[in-house]
């Protein structure tokens, strides 16, 4: 379907891929893996010809089709939704507009060509265009009123939807997307997964999300060491059985025999977990291609987050009673009664995030609320991790002095001490003397977490804590998660973190809230809750 022949990548004297070959094939869908900067965005760049290797060359099968997710969400802004929608169909819309400028200019010549073409047209299945195109559109939730409005004047959130039917549009051999779930509701992510994990063509994906990856991934293509590696298996399979491989190659003593026999067991286990989920049928590909010899450990590092508590909390941890806030004649949210018990874990969700993160910002006494109050038990510490970070990065000082302004004692404010801190949060040997003023996103997450552990508080509140990380970071704070003692108020477009951290989930809308002791999952596919929420946010007359 898709081939890649002796592919080279070189920007200066840093070598990014290194004489790759590898297939593509119909039928499986690819997840793209590696640590930041490894290349994932550049080789999809590349396998679209939106960018050339050094060397080497990229093959599609003569007469299929390669569609990609649109990044330039502007690109369009003088087209109309339904337009751009049917422009994702080049060879369909080239004809189209071939046909129309023909008619535009009539005459008894142009009727014999305009015939072939239409015939041509059908069997492309032209005129059920605009129509597969609607429908497209609405399963994405674009309205029909919309549906003749120009690009440029929607919001950011409907471009990213529109973009999306534009690549899945006509059925593409190859579909390429960096990064589709950004900018996407739970509902609309749900409804991608469905429909990729039954899409019978070739994926080729980049994602941060690892529920995502779950649902639609047949295989797992990994970037190490400037080469591409397939791996059968869904995310969750890669990084469970590279783990186990890593934990196997350390034990020199266990015979080989035996290190099979747990690989099995492994893979049967996983195999009846993935028959048992919602989604099997269309998974039943990726079950049947699991085998031993794609199991390899994993040069990855994953950061050591461990959170503990200089002490452990009483019964009173947080009462709301009240609260309101709005912004720029927007209810964000009111009539908030809140009161957590010691080791909740708390999903505070709304479908607007700027309900959540004013409700963190209000109960960390950044911003005043509307009305209401808030409490903390006189037991409780709290640590925050901030939506926008960049206020603690203003200065030029080296991670060293940056992490010792939260030191306690003697001893954490001694370098070796802070060293082996940032040492554990891969920031090793002279990467600890880089000046704060010069990080990426991703690294000051990674401080912002440091700066957490050191601060032990026993209440963590979290606004998108997985924003800027890489999965490595993102699977070691969710395990982490999983293991702290402490009361946790999190909000996340992170549905696996989501789902395996809460066993509460608190909805803020801007009339009233909704609270249940349940998993996110339970919480999202409960009908009534479902009807409840549609109510709470309809607009008040």
């Amino acid at each position: 379907m898709l081939s890649v022949s002796n592919l080279s990548v070189q920007f200066g004297k840093r070598i990014l891929f290194d004489e790759v070959n590898t297939t593509f094939n119909q039928g499986n869908c690819y997840g793209i893996i590696g640590a930041n900067g490894a290349g994932k965005s550049t080789f999809l760049k590349i396998l679209a010809r939106k960018m050339d290797p050094t060397s080497g060359h990229i093959h599609l099968e003569p007469g299929k089709r390669m569609s990609v997710l649109e990044q330039n969400h502007n690109l369009y802004d003088e087209h109309t939704v339904l337009e751009t929608i049917i422009m994702g169909n080049k060879p369909l819309f080239d004809l189209k507009a071939q046909i129309d400028a023909l008619y535009a200019d009539y005459t008894d010549e142009n009727a014999e060509k305009i015939g072939e073409l239409q015939v041509q047209f059908e069997e492309m299945n032209g005129w059920n265009a605009d129509s597969d195109a609607a429908a497209m559109l609405s399963n994405l939730g674009i309205k029909e009123e919309f549906h003749y409005t120009l690009m440029k004047d929607l919001d950011g959130k409907q471009k990213v939807r529109v973009l999306l039917a534009q690549a899945l549009f006509g059925n593409p051999d190859v579909l390429i997307m960096d990064e589709p779930t950004n900018d996407l509701d739970y509902e609309t992510i749900s409804w991608l997964e469905n429909f990729l994990a039954n899409y019978d063509n070739c994926v080729i994906v980049v994602s941060h999300d690892r529920h995502f990856l779950d649902s639609v991934c047949t295989h797992i293509s990994d970037i190490d060491f400037g080469k591409i590696n397939h791996y059968s298996g869904n995310y969750t399979f890669w990084y469970e059985s590279s783990q186990l491989a890593a934990r196997q190659r350390a034990q020199q003593n266990k015979k080989a025999e035996e290190k099979k026999k747990e690989l099995e067991e492994f893979i049967r286990r996983f195999s009846a977990n993935v028959a048992k989920s919602k989604q099997a049928t269309s998974r039943k590909k990726m079950i049947e291609k699991l085998n031993i010899s794609d199991i390899k450990p994993s040069s990855r590092r994953y950061p050591a987050i461990i959170f503990e508590r200089d002490r452990e909390a009483g019964d009173q941890i947080f009462h709301v009673e009240g609260l309101a806030a709005s912004t720029e004649g927007d209810i964000l949210f009111q009539n908030i009664d809140i009161n957590l018990a010691k080791g909740d874990k708390v999903v505070v969700y709304s479908r607007d995030s700027r309900a959540t993160t004013a409700f963190y910002q209000i109960i960390n006494g950044n911003i005043k609320a509307d009305a209401g109050t808030y409490n903390w038990g006189i037991t409780t510490t709290q640590s925050y991790l901030p939506l926008d970070n960049s206020s603690f990065f203003n200065n030029k000082l080296t991670l060293v002095d940056w992490l010792r302004q939260w030191a306690t004692t003697e001893e954490e404010r001694e370098e070796v001490h802070i060293r082996g801190f940032l040492g554990k949060m891969i920031f090793s040997g002279e990467e600890a003397l880089k000046t704060s003023d010069v990080l990426s996103g991703g690294e000051k997450v990674r401080c912002m977490l440091s700066r957490m552990m050191m601060m032990r508080a026993n209440v963590l509140m979290l606004d998108e804590p997985t924003n800027h990380l890489d999965l490595e970071s993102i699977t070691a704070f969710n395990n982490s998660l999983k293991n702290f003692k402490g009361t946790v108020m999190f909000t996340t477009h992170d549905h696996e973190f989501a789902q395996t951290v809460a066993n509460r989930v608190i909805e803020l809308t801007p009339n009233g809230v909704i609270d249940r002791y349940m998993t996110f999952d339970e919480y999202m596919d409960d009908k009534k809750i479902k009807e409840q929420r549609d109510k709470m946010y309809a607009v008040t007359a």
